[in-house]
C-alpha cells in the first residue's frame, strides 16, 4: 500500500492552499494614520497618499485627533474659529512647484484616494461633518475601522 497521494490529488491540494493563502494577502494597499494637524505633516501625509497611487496602490487615509482640523473648509467655518489655528510656516510653494494643500487634496480626490475621519476625534475636536471639505471619498469611522484596514494593507504609516 502506497501512503503518498497520488499526483493529481498533490496538486489540487497545492491549489487549494495557494487559494486561501491568496485570500488572507494584504492588498497592494497604503494606510496612512494621520493624527497630526500641522501644514507640514498634513501636505507630506498627501504627497505620500498621490505618490502610492502612482505605483497603483489603493490609499486610505484615516484622520484623527487634532488632524481632523485640517479638513475644516474655511468657507464653511466661523471666522474666529480660524484665528483658533495654530499658525504654519509659510512656503513658497510656487516657488518650488509644489502643490498647495488644498491642491494635493484635490489631486488626492481625483486619484481614488480615500478618507475616513474618527468619528470620536469629532467629537472631541467640536468639529461638525457640515464643517468639513467637499470630498468624493469621505468616510466616518471608529477606530475598529482603522485596524481593520491596516490588517488588510501592505503598508501603515502614521504620521
Amino acid at each position: 500500500m502506497n501512503d503518498s497521494p497520488n499526483g493529481g490529488q498533490l496538486l489540487k491540494d497545492l491549489l487549494t492552499r495557494v487559494e486561501a493563502l491568496e485570500r488572507e494577502a494584504p492588498k497592494n494597499q497604503l494606510t496612512l494614520g494621520v493624527i497630526s494637524g500641522d501644514l507640514e505633516r498634513t501636505m507630506f501625509a498627501f504627497m505620500v497618499a498621490l505618490g502610492a497611487t502612482v505605483f497603483d496602490m489603493e490609499v486610505e487615509m484615516f484622520f484623527a485627533l487634532r488632524a481632523t482640523a485640517a479638513l475644516r473648509d474655511p468657507k464653511k467655518i466661523k471666522k474666529d474659529l480660524l484665528d483658533l489655528e495654530p499658525s504654519a510656516i509659510k512656503f513658497d510653494l510656487a516657488k518650488h512647484g509644489a502643490m498647495s494643500l488644498e491642491e494635493l487634496i484635490r489631486q488626492a480626490g481625483e486619484a481614488g484616494v480615500r478618507i475616513t475621519i474618527c468619528n470620536l476625534s469629532l467629537d472631541l475636536m467640536e468639529i461638525s461633518q457640515e464643517e468639513l471639505i467637499d470630498y468624493p471619498h469621505l468616510t466616518f469611522a471608529g477606530v475598529a475601522s482603522l485596524i481593520e484596514v491596516c490588517s488588510q494593507s501592505k503598508q501603515c504609516w502614521f504620521i
